[in-house]
């Protein structure tokens, strides 16, 4: 589903040249209601996906097998930031739903809390639609394995460049 932001239609009492209106982001004037404005799912689950990791205490988004995918494209050096995000966009009101690991020692409802602000805030902010709710299911808890010791005096061989 995607959010289109349609204007009224003005009455035959309207000029028929729009007014302009200054605009906020390079003060240049922009034509109120010469448009429409189309937002898809796909750019509201990103905006969603780098505010819920950008809160510490988040490991990765999604489950399993997404996260699986996600290493792979890490690995080619692609990134999904809608990954483990689902939403559902009407036309002025949206929902989240998001799949993460959580970091082990994390108190998870207060991260839950910290992601569903962070998420609120991104997506009306960013996108102008209301949030009517974000769901959180926590999957998994990361463990982080145990340092490797570094062992004295271990020498590397070097390599030399070919040329």
């Amino acid at each position: 589903m995607e959010y289109q932001d349609s204007q009224p239609v003005a009455g035959p009492a309207a000029s028929p040249v729009p007014s302009p209106v200054a605009s906020p982001v390079d003060g240049l004037p922009a034509l109120a209601g010469t448009g429409r404005t189309v937002i898809s799912e796909a750019a509201v689950a990103k905006v969603a996906g780098i505010a819920a990791r950008a809160v510490p205490g988040v490991y990765s988004l999604g489950s399993g097998p997404s996260r699986a995918l996600g290493a792979i494209r890490d690995a080619v050096g692609s990134a999904d930031h809608g990954a483990g995000v689902r939403v559902e966009v009407g036309e002025t009101q949206v929902a989240v739903d998001i799949d993460l690991v959580a970091v082990y020692g994390t108190p998870l409802q207060t991260l839950a809390d910290q992601i569903r602000a962070a998420v609120y805030s991104a997506v009306e902010e960013l996108v102008g639609l209301e949030v009517i709710e974000v769901n959180i299911e926590i999957n998994d808890v990361y463990v982080p394995g145990p340092a490797k010791p570094a062992v004295a005096g271990e020498v590397r061989p070097v390599r030399e460049a070919i040329q």
